[in-house]
């Protein structure tokens, strides 16, 4: 049992990582059927009695591959029972999605779709994440297939650990997580076997009509067979040092990020460089920054290229006033002589929130009352009610939340971001920077000073709009009579 007792090391060690071993958090694990996905869910309930997790299957039937595909869903199915564990199992029609969306990609439409799936699960469920069986080998696949794109160093950092949520883009939670990583795809079929368990196999891996599959197949057996039999671990070595070298320059973009970006023009949703302070950096960290700004009013970087990149960093250097650049998305950026502006045409800013300047005191309200308390924007309506009124808790919708008032001492404050601020998201372990939690939730930096943060004397108990800390939740499981503080948030012209 060597590969098997190898692979659990390697899990457990991950899920020490992501902050989700001893947490009691609920996990989404994503089920084909496969060696991978299979080793996957078997590993994580071989671990889920010391790691406190509490796992949930999740499978979409593609429904192109007609009765193979019926039967791995039935394969997962007679698997959750086997395992005592809940299941979700859908059928959808890749191509109806790729139709109806005109998405130019099957792949990509068929990669959106189940995404979008497992995300409705993860909600469901109230999952923290939802954990895919992406291997040694799928990393080396990705970076090689974005080497071929003509990647940048973004690309060339290939999957990590544990990502934002990919698509729909925007959402909170959860969070992508890839324990396997490091594992080898030859070991996953190698630790079902010890286990003496079954595994389905995907007659959709032979399709050369897939990119990914003639690299598969074709490419790195080439590859590996004429120039460098180790080409794989080769190309998991380079994104992995990308990973690295491309975390030093996030940092250094977020230091530098309130030196550069001015404040955002009245009337549309934009961003403006200082054009003397961008120039006087690396070119590599002009660039960062140039990408970034495009990120937070995009959403994501998957139509952006690095001859965009290129074309926007050459307007900053050398262009005359009036110039623009239309790019992905609908974005625009146009110089002037001293700015530079990257704006989404035709929208407004009408759904950022006012500044919220200064700090305001809410004190808790006695049993049975009702208060309301006004500061510049907005209107707080607090309550005390009982824990079998809440529908749906814990967590609210995004201006209302429910808190539990014995965690979060004799009263609080409003206020907007500090320096410093550390937040711990319902469904972690730990806690995070407060810029990590907005940058992972997709939140613009034009955005982030508006809004408001619930603060007691043991922290942010909640990002208003967004999520409650983990210490602040109703406690599971407790009696219909147990006290919860609801807080309403409504905004004022």
């Amino acid at each position: 049992m060597a590969v098997v007792a190898a692979i659990d090391r390697q899990v457990a060690a991950a899920l020490r990582r992501a902050g989700y071993a001893n947490a009691g958090i609920a996990l989404v694990v994503a089920v084909s059927g496969g060696a991978d996905s299979s080793t996957l869910l078997y590993s994580l309930n071989r671990l889920s009695p010391a790691c406190g997790l509490r796992l949930h299957i999740a499978h979409l039937n593609h429904d192109f591959r007609g009765a193979e595909a019926d039967g791995d869903a039935q394969f997962v199915a007679a698997l959750a029972a086997e395992l005592g564990l809940p299941v979700s199992v859908e059928k959808q029609d890749p191509i109806a999605y790729q139709q109806e969306r005109r998405i130019s990609s099957f792949e990509q439409g068929a990669r959106e779709m189940r995404y979008a799936f497992l995300a409705a699960v993860a909600e469901r469920v109230g999952a923290a994440a939802v954990a895919v069986g992406h291997t040694a080998d799928d990393l080396a696949e990705t970076t090689l297939l974005h080497l071929l794109r003509g990647s940048g160093l973004a690309g060339l950092r290939g999957m990590t650990e544990v990502v934002p949520w990919p698509w729909p883009v925007g959402l909170p939670a959860p969070a992508l997580f890839r324990p396997l990583l490091a594992v080898a795809k030859a070991d996953t079929a190698a630790y079902c076997q010890e286990l003496g368990r079954d595994f389905r196999q995907d007659s959709g891996n032979a399709l050369f009509r897939f990119t990914r599959n003639r690299v598969r197949q074709e490419l790195l057996p080439h590859l590996a067979a004429e120039y460098n039999p180790r080409v794989r671990e080769a190309l998991t070595r380079l994104a992995n040092a990308a990973a690295l070298d491309l975390d030093y320059l996030e940092q250094e973009t977020e230091r530098v990020w309130p030196r550069v970006v001015l404040a955002a023009p009245a009337g549309r949703p934009a961003l403006t460089f200082d054009r003397a302070a961008l120039a006087e950096l690396h070119p590599a960290l002009q660039r960062r920054l140039l990408r970034q700004g495009y990120v937070a009013l995009a959403g994501d970087a998957r139509r952006l290229r690095e001859s965009h990149i290129k074309a926007m960093a050459a307007l900053a250097a050398d262009s005359a006033a009036g110039l623009t650049l239309d790019l992905p998305a609908g974005l625009q950026l146009r110089v002037d002589r001293s700015q530079l502006t990257l704006y989404r045409r035709g929208e407004t800013l009408a759904d950022a929130y006012p500044s919220l300047a200064g700090q305001y005191r809410l004190p808790w309200p006695a049993a049975d009352t009702e208060t309301t308390t006004e500061i510049p924007g907005w209107r707080v309506t607090q309550r005390l009610i009982s824990a079998g009124e809440i529908a749906p808790w814990p967590g609210g919708n995004s201006l209302t939340a429910y808190l539990n008032p014995a965690a979060l001492g004799r009263g609080g404050w409003i206020r907007s971001r500090r320096p410093g601020d550390r937040f711990q998201p319902l469904g972690m372990a730990g806690f995070k920077k407060l810029q990590d939690f907005f940058t992972d939730a997709r939140i613009t930096r034009h955005r982030r000073d508006g809004i408001p943060l619930l603060v007691t004397e043991r922290g942010i108990a909640w990002v208003v709009g967004q999520r409650i800390a983990e210490w602040a939740k109703i406690p599971p499981d407790t009696l219909p009579e147990f006290p919860a503080l609801e807080l309403r948030f409504e905004r004022l012209d």
